[in-house]
């Protein structure tokens, strides 16, 4: 044969083999199974394969939590109940008890049952998402903690955020779980709604910026599609949950549309626009008289007819109940049920039923068809999209490499530094110097217990303020420790516990007082370590587990504590430990140096050692308010000019503004220039500003651009942040820093609600904080 002809031949043949191996495979395996083929016709074609049953199965989680339908080997054994709960397939597995296991190897496997089973025991082999919770970390037995939101808020680094939520999503995926019920994008506007700490801030633009990072982190940057290494992820709460009426938990939010698009959504917005978030979860509050599980307007019109969403939404835990039983919007749950679908709900995460007698109410017409197979659809599309058809299963060595390692830890340990912000230092009483102390008191009743914040596994891990220092000061001088005072008496202090925080003893708190005075004296610097505790501001979702509060006060005797402490004459420096901002005027006035640590994460301890004796320096801004008073509130900077009144009897400036934060080096602005000066709503400009070094240490600078349309109609706010930059500067180095002013930056709604660039002058402010700026105008024409 000749060779030549031989080798024309051999392509011919393999692409003949191709094609009929190809036919072999599409013959005999569904296309929905085929990995190759477009996700749009995989779910149609499994959709058309699905009964009525199948698909309300898809909009429902299994129910089955218990521990006992596994074995030891991690084997899936349901009971005859069991499984026929999972005949026509599910949505979800409720996997939350055992996400509680130490044994986490155990736990991937577990979860690799259940999909092994739901793939080859159903009919039609649909895998199911296993949720998780991931505020400040994966929300599981081991795994790394992280500053809590709105300390990670305060670090205004989006490339920091993307890296911890990178690892969190790691963590979580090597366990097999698939999606995570978070970030969480709602406004921090109301600091006595006890879901604050879940928010990154005040300010639209900065949430939306950390929030993107946040999705980039968990569901990667694959446009809607998610790798090996990555998560699902779920925006919440849509929309408006940051600022309830009174600050309680599920109340109304009665804003106007415009101001709603201007704030509330917008993180959301991005989120789903440039980060492709594929889930997103309805609030429990209402907005303009409607329950948002039943808005259409909201989960339809907004969310997928303006954003183009291709994911899905899913209820709030008991959302679609709150709907008949606390709105009175419907009469029971199968009306809300119908209601939410109808508006463009597609999975119920748990409620009373709302959902599960949708195939019979299709039958009688009382759900539509084509909302029923929306929902299906919307659910199986992200199935797709999250990698759970084609792969399906963790690996379990996988799990104890990546949970919480050395390198995870480092990074918590660097976001706590980047998350603390430094109030006050008044004659330069931070950084602590250790060859001047012999011994320090740390008193507080804060001090000796970790403190994580919300969404944080059971028991909570980490190292704590009194741990830390006393890690740091072997060798080096000695550590007293005093309670000083107590914040509740349950014995049981975390997020989770269902009842009221008892309050401490009067007459027990004088006598710790007492013996805090006394190691005070005996000290040459006594760091006091207050603020709240889990039980203290969190969320509420009873009558007895209570989270919001009517104060911003300390609780307790903590103020007569610091006024006691500082009469010793002593230095003084109060930490914070706490998840929203609180009114400490008192402290302001009488302790030399503050610094608001929030919920660190596991590495508070060391993380405040370094801080405080200066081998680490704090370079936290504040990402929300701090008011005098609770009287003060609403109290965030952004406000409308018409908002300028003075009160009679005290300041009405801030105790803290928005952006504020010190560190252990001062900076100088100089230089503010604006190129062109003049531009078309079309064009740029370019914002210049000279930032200087003139402290005698390195230190980062989070330099901050505002803008104010300054005659505008609508009313446009006295300022609003739209871009920031974190510099390194060594002492004495100045650097320019430059920002470009687009349209971007510029628009706003209109009188017919549409975005557009006004002509007029605006003013453009930078500086360190929204009350320290420097000044320049901009003048935009048609």
């Amino acid at each position: 044969m000749n060779l030549e002809k031989s080798r024309r031949r051999i392509p011919v043949f393999l692409g003949a083999v191709g094609l009929v191996s190809w036919w072999s495979f599409a013959q005999e395996t569904p296309l929905y199974k085929n990995p190759d083929a477009p996700v749009e016709e995989r779910v149609a074609d499994l959709m058309s394969r699905m009964t009525l049953e199948e698909k309300v199965a898809q909009l429902n989680p299994t129910g089955i939590m218990r521990q006992e339908a596994f074995d030891s080997e991690g084997n899936f054994l349901p009971n005859e109940t069991e499984a026929g709960l999972l005949r026509n397939g599910a949505g979800a597995f409720g996997f939350g008890g055992l996400r509680d296991s130490d044994d986490i190897v155990w736990v991937a496997k577990a979860i690799n049952s259940v999909q092994r089973y739901m793939i080859e025991q159903t009919r039609l082999g649909i895998p199911v998402f296993i949720f998780g919770e991931a505020l400040h970390g994966f929300m599981a037995r081991g795994a790394t903690s992280f500053p809590q939101a709105v300390a990670l808020g305060c670090t205004w680094n989006p490339e920091l955020v993307e890296q911890i939520f990178t690892v969190v999503a790691r963590e979580a995926r090597a366990r097999g779980f698939r999606e995570v019920l978070s970030p969480v994008l709602d406004l921090a506007r109301d600091p006595r709604w006890g879901r604050t700490e879940e928010c990154y801030s005040e300010d639209p633009y900065l949430a939306a910026r950390m929030a993107l990072a946040a999705v980039y982190g968990l569901q990667g940057r694959g446009g809607g599609r998610v790798d090996e290494h990555h998560v699902i992820v779920t925006l919440k709460h849509f929309a408006g949950h940051g600022q309830p009426e009174g600050g309680r938990n599920q109340a109304p939010v009665n804003y106007s549309e415009r101001e709603f698009r201007e704030t509330h959504l917008i993180p959301f917005e991005v989120a789903v626009k440039e980060g492709h978030a594929l889930s997103i979860m309805a609030a429990y509050n209402e907005w303009d008289g409607v329950p948002n599980h039943v808005n259409r307007k909201l989960l339809t019109d907004i969310l997928r007819g303006e954003w183009g969403f291709r994911g899905y939404v899913m209820s709030d835990g008991g959302g679609m109940d709150l709907t008949w039983q606390v709105h009175r919007a419907a009469a029971g749950p199968e009306e809300s049920g119908a209601l939410s679908i109808a508006a463009g709900l597609d999975y119920d995460l748990g409620s009373r039923g709302c959902f599960r007698r949708l195939a019979d109410q299709v039958r009688n017409g009382e759900v539509s068809q084509a909302d029923l197979d929306r929902a299906a659809a919307n659910v199986l599309r992200v199935k797709f999209l999250g990698g759970l058809f084609d792969q399906p299963y963790a690996d379990p060595e996988e799990v104890a490499r990546v949970t919480n390692s050395p390198e995870h830890r480092e990074l918590a340990r660097k976001a706590a530094y980047q998350a603390m912000v430094l109030l006050k230092n008044s004659g330069g009483t931070l950084p602590l110097d250790p060859g001047k102390i012999r011994r320090l008191a740390v008193i507080g009743p804060n001090a000796a217990d970790i403190h994580l914040g919300g969404y944080s596994p059971t028991p909570m891990h980490g190292v704590s303020v009194l741990e830390g220092l006393r890690t740091y000061a072997e060798g080096k001088f000695e550590v007293l420790y005093a309670e000083g005072c107590k914040l509740t008496l349950n014995k049981e202090c975390h997020w989770l516990v269902n009842e009221k925080p008892i309050l401490s003893d009067p007459q027990e708190d004088q006598r710790l007082i007492a013996e805090a005075v006394e190691a005070a004296k005996q000290a040459d610097a006594v760091i006091l370590v207050l603020g709240e505790n889990e039980l203290l501001n969190r969320e509420a979702w009873s009558d007895v587990h209570l989270g919001d509060t009517d104060t911003l006060e300390l609780v307790g005797r903590q103020n007569e504590l610091v006024e006691a402490i500082t009469a010793t004459g002593k230095p003084v420096v109060a930490l914070l430990i706490n998840g929203r901002p609180l009114a400490v005027t008192r402290i302001q006035e009488t302790v030399p140096a503050i610094l608001e640590c929030w919920y660190l994460g596991q590495e508070t301890g060391h993380a405040v050692a370094d801080v405080l004796f200066g081998e680490a320096a704090p370079s936290g801004k504040l990402s929300v308010t701090f008011p005098r008073s609770a009287g003060q509130l609403p109290a965030f900077y952004n406000k409308k000019p018409s908002n300028h009144r003075y009160y009679v009897l005290s300041d009405s400036s801030p105790l803290y503004p928005f952006g504020w934060g010190l560190t252990y080096t001062t900076f100088e602005y100089s230089d503010l220039k604006i190129t062109p000066g003049e531009v078309t709503a079309h064009g740029s400009a370019e914002v210049t500003v000279s930032v200087t070094n003139s402290g005698p240490r390195s230190g980062e600078e989070i330099v901050q651009l505002y803008i104010r349309d300054v005659v505008s109609l609508p009313t446009r706010p006295v300022m609003e942040l739209k871009d920031f930059a974190r510099v390194a500067l060594a002492p004495g180095e100045t650097r320019t820093v430059r920002f470009i002013v687009d349209r971007s930056k510029l628009e706003a709604l209109d009188m017919t609600m549409k975005r557009v660039v006004p002509a007029g002058e605006f003013e453009i402010m930078v500086g360190p904080n929204s009350a320290n700026v420097l000044r320049a105008t901009l003048k935009v024409t048609r």
